[in-house]
């Protein structure tokens, strides 16, 4: 392929416009060492302008844009948007990659000739339209308002494999790595080029990365992905295909988009809250918007982990063997990957929800779809410095409800770690003056190592899936389980939602108002979040805190005003035994004061215990409450029992507190409040029911992070409950 020689900077402007530019450049500071050998910016053209200046380059793509759509809600093309304000990242495929992708099409027979004449080519002119949108909004990002959504190459992701943050035109996400040998050579999607030389074109509206590859992602979905792995018999993951199969699971992963969601937003039944602090909402520090914006979609998404077929086959398995599924199912039972208290079947009725393969198999599959550089988040956990996002210090880890089954999977990552584990339990330096940090783990208990940059890891062509592959054999067994009801599970409370995570509202990388502040309908009108239950007289609305230094758990959280009375469906416990369930409070004066609920029948919760005054800091507690003693660690254990005693506990030390304080625990506003104490069982659904007691509609709602705590720990005699 012949590439674009880049333009000469003389041929767009004289030659004194040529030095005070590239004087400008060299007294620019900037902390990243960026080459910026080949970054021009041209002042006087917008994309397009530029697009239609280096016709020879980019006609074909041109044309394209004069022909497709904004939106289904918009007459304007592309190209009118192209030329208009705005921040736009263009990855621009020249002529001959435009005639390359339309030859691909020829060899898989979907059109007869690779050209643009529409009475051989396209007989069809909704084909014609498909293949110009296909090409044109997989390659145009809209950053909105932002500059800095502007994507040039020193503000891709530098972790392999990772997506940029906003979604193209075409509402997919796009994935950035490079050759390991040349970091300075790019891809998009993995085999999408971008050439090492016209890249970073800057103009007045946008950026222009040209491509030596079309960017098409496969709009396929799980089952079909899975399907054709069997019907060609494909190596990679066809024992885990087989699996589903027989399991009856293929139908299960075919599910992409609520429609009635999708016909309900856009007959605007579902709409945006304009003016949030009218209700009484504060949203300081969240970039100026003080609008509730509702999400567009509500779709359906799934994330997998699985043991390649290299790994059987080291274990003595033949991927296409008739005897496959048997013998598999006799190897879980022997390794130990189910519960042995289970009472499972092993018998040839794959599809019962009592086998063991199918229990065994749907542990691998969470009900939501998770990108793989957020499979756990770092954001504010003690010891992160987000300009340097990608070295990580004390561990983050995340606790999700697999597909199938009241069972728990740990997702986990530390300095330590060598990158995210599935179901790790290692030893952590959790004493009072500790540093917090992993500082070993046993051989039993290292669990799996998900293997994102693999070549298996499949995070592009599946439009409702990611599958990654892990180096070892994942299973609830009853170690797993043990290890699990030892620890105090702390979770971050969109993590109850899958849909945060598939329709990517939890922590998006974007301070724009429609990402901040995110709209959540309540129930009567559509019930949005599955795990959530939001009365009439709420407003609610998920706060991002993307750019913000809040001492929150990943400085995002739920609020609401009104007369609120709002549910939650709890995540299971791993054993049956006492539990304390705990609720994260940061004292703010214009927080409300709620009554709290507990049980397993979600129509009749009964009370547990006081009100609750979500404006009182620790402060109110004068009696018990006393700042940490930097020297006796003795007093300060002391000063925890007396506040246990009745009922409060410190803020824990694992979260940076506000705009970068010490930590959470050293912040008189943050505190954890117990909310009860009770048996409970892991076969049982609990939920929490939080309630406005007050008249008043403009005083706030606020959760951030629940904890359940066994006995085990916050009773122990021998090792008392870290602070952490």
């Amino acid at each position: 392929m012949t590439k674009t020689k880049t333009p000469l900077l003389g041929e767009e402007i004289k030659g004194v416009r040529l030095l005070f530019l590239l004087l400008v450049l060299l007294l620019m500071g900037c902390k990243e060492d960026i080459d910026t050998s080949a970054r021009y910016v041209f002042r006087d053209h917008t994309v397009v302008s530029y697009l239609e200046a280096h016709s020879e380059s980019y006609s074909q793509y041109v044309e394209m844009l004069k022909h497709v759509p904004v939106s289904w809600r918009s007459s304007s093309t592309l190209y009118q948007l192209m030329s208009a304000r705005g921040n736009y990242t263009c990855f621009a495929p020249t002529n001959e990659t435009v005639a390359d992708y339309l030859q691909t099409l020829v060899d898989e027979g979907l059109i007869d000739s690779p050209t643009w004449d529409a009475f051989k080519a396209f007989p069809d002119s909704t084909k014609l339209d498909s293949i110009r949108a296909v090409i044109v909004k997989n390659s145009i990002i809209d950053g909105g308002d932002l500059v800095t959504q502007r994507f040039n190459t020193y503000r891709f992701p530098t972790q392999m494999n990772a997506e940029i943050p906003l979604a193209n035109i075409n509402e997919r996400k796009l994935t950035v790595s490079w050759d390991k040998r040349e970091n300075d050579i790019f891809y998009i999607n993995r085999n999408c080029k971008i050439d090492d030389k016209n890249r970073d074109i800057e103009t007045i509206n946008g950026v222009i990365h040209q491509i030596h590859r079309v960017i098409a992602p496969k709009e396929t979905t799980a089952d079909i992905y899975f399907q054709d792995i069997l019907d060609r018999q494909t190596e990679g993951y066809l024992v885990f295909a087989r699996c589903l199969q027989a399991c009856g699971l293929l139908d299960t992963l075919s599910r992409q988009l609520d429609e009635v969601y999708e016909e309900m937003y856009k007959t605007e039944q579902i709409t945006d809250m304009p003016d949030l602090t009218s209700l009484g909402f504060a949203v300081s520090g969240t970039g100026g918007d003080n609008n509730g914006y509702a999400p567009m979609h509500r779709r359906y998404g799934f994330t997998i982990f699985a043991e390649p077929d290299s790994y059987w086959r080291q274990q003595g398995f033949d991927p296409r063997g008739s005897d496959l599924l048997p013998r598999l199912t006799q190897w879980i039972v022997q390794h130990g990957l189910v519960l042995s208290d289970g009472g499972f079947l092993t018998d040839e009725n794959y599809a019962s929800p009592q086998h063991v393969l199918r229990q065994w198999i749907t542990y691998h599959i969470l009900p939501m779809r998770l990108q793989a550089d957020k499979l756990v988040y770092h954001y504010n956990e003690f010891g992160y410095d987000r300009s340097n996002p990608y070295v990580y210090r004390t561990p983050v880890m995340e606790y999700y409800q697999p597909l199938e089954g009241r069972r728990l999977l740990k997702i986990y990552e530390s300095g330590a770690s060598d990158g995210v584990c599935l179901n790790r339990f290692p030893i952590i330096d959790t004493r009072r003056t500790g540093s917090g940090m992993e500082t070993g783990c046993e051989a039993d208990k290292v669990g799996c190592r998900v293997l994102r940059e693999d070549s298996l890891a499949v995070i592009n062509d599946i439009f409702n899936a990611n599958i990654f592959p892990i180096d070892a054999p994942l299973g609830y067994s009853d170690a797993v389980r043990d290890n699990l009801s030892r620890q105090r599970i702390r979770f971050d409370c969109m993590s109850m939602f899958p849909e945060a995570m598939t329709n990517e509202i939890r922590k998006k990388d974007s301070n724009e108002g429609p990402y901040q502040h995110v709209y959540i309908p309540p129930t009567s009108r559509y019930p949005y979040f599955s795990n959530m239950t939001i009365n009439d007289g709420a407003v609610a609305v998920y706060y991002n805190g993307y750019g913000c230094s809040w001492s929150d758990m990943n400085s995002d959280v739920i609020k609401a005003v009104g007369r609120y009375d709002i549910t939650f469906t709890l995540p299971p416990v791993p054993r049956q035994g006492t539990y304390e369930l705990r609720y994260k409070i940061k004292s703010r004066v214009s927080r409300g004061i709620v009554q709290f609920y507990f049980g397993n029948n979600r129509e009749n919760l009964p009370v547990t215990g006081i009100p609750v005054d979500l404006r009182e800091d620790l402060n109110a507690w004068e009696s018990a409450y006393e700042p940490d003693d930097p020297i006796d660690q003795d007093y300060n254990a002391e000063v925890d029992k007396r506040m246990r005693n009745k009922g409060v506990m410190k803020g824990c030390r694992s979260n940076q507190g506000e705009n970068g304080s010490f930590d959470e625990r050293h912040a008189v506003i943050c505190q954890r409040r117990i909310v009860t104490r009770q048996t409970m069982d892991p076969n049982e659904t609990y939920y929490i029911r939080i309630k406005s007691i007050l008249d008043q509609t403009t005083c706030e709602f606020y959760i951030d992070y629940l904890e359940l705590c066994p006995k085990e720990v916050y009773d122990n005699p021998e090792t008392p409950e870290d602070i952490w």
